[in-house]
């Protein structure tokens, strides 16, 4: 199977118990109006607007994040491969993100200057402060859900398809190759450094880990919600 290690890891691998922790959340995922959305639609355009703008603001502190976790990395092969997936966000996401502006109504001035909402600040926090103030494995982890729920979800999406162009695009852009590809060799370099982690270390990561799953959840939430801050 061509995405086999993405949707179906191992059980026995570290990434594999990793993901079995998670099912539960990316099973509540999958089951959220905006996701449901997307391909049934039913998904209003001011909502994945609202994801847009949020989804910008962001990828910039997670490719900060993919920075730190690449200066940390163990072996220079790893830390170019984060380097890369960092200076990635903005030649191929960010790429993807302006392609819809246009077609959203979206003034590209404005979203450079959207502020986070309570949910993006929260999670862009937790994600820089994991990579910063943690170990290695403590960012590898808190930056895998991000890589590895969006894949999961384009491949599933893909499958059920969708009418709006718009939509589609997005689909596209996180079942395709390169997102797929980048994917796979993070759960590559994560079942490589697995089985090297005392209990307490490996134990601290699917920590952060299990709180970064539940931040996507929660980031699709907020956007459903058009959230913003309440005072």
């Amino acid at each position: 199977m061509k995405h086999e290690s993405i949707t179906a890891p191992d059980p026995q691998s570290w990434s594999g118990r990793l993901w079995a922790e998670v099912e539960p959340i990316y099973a509540a995922i999958l089951d959220h109006p905006f996701i449901k959305g997307l391909t049934d639609g039913s998904l209003d355009p001011e909502v994945f607007a609202h994801y847009v703008a949020q989804d910008v603001v962001y990828l910039r502190d997670y490719a900060r994040a993919l920075s730190v976790v690449s200066a940390k990395a163990p072996t220079q092969a790893d830390t170019a491969m984060f380097a890369r997936h960092s200076a990635e966000i903005y030649d191929v996401e960010l790429q993807l993100h302006n392609s819809l502006l246009p077609d959203l109504d979206l003034d590209p001035a404005a979203i450079a200057a959207t502020p986070p909402s309570p949910t993006t600040q929260a999670y862009t926090s937790y994600l820089l402060a994991t990579a910063f103030g943690g170990s290695f494995v403590d960012g590898l982890a808190a930056v895998l859900p991000c890589y590895w729920i969006y894949a999961r979800v384009g491949l599933e999406l893909l499958d059920r398809g969708s009418t709006d162009p718009r939509y589609r695009r997005w689909i596209d852009s996180y079942s395709g190759e390169d997102f797929t590809k980048s994917c796979a060799e993070v759960l590559a370099l994560t079942d490589r450094i697995g089985p090297t982690l005392t209990p307490a270390d490996e134990a601290e990561a699917r920590r952060h880990f299990v709180a970064t799953s539940r931040y996507e959840w929660m980031f699709w939430d907020s956007a459903y919600r058009r959230e913003s801050w309440p005072v």
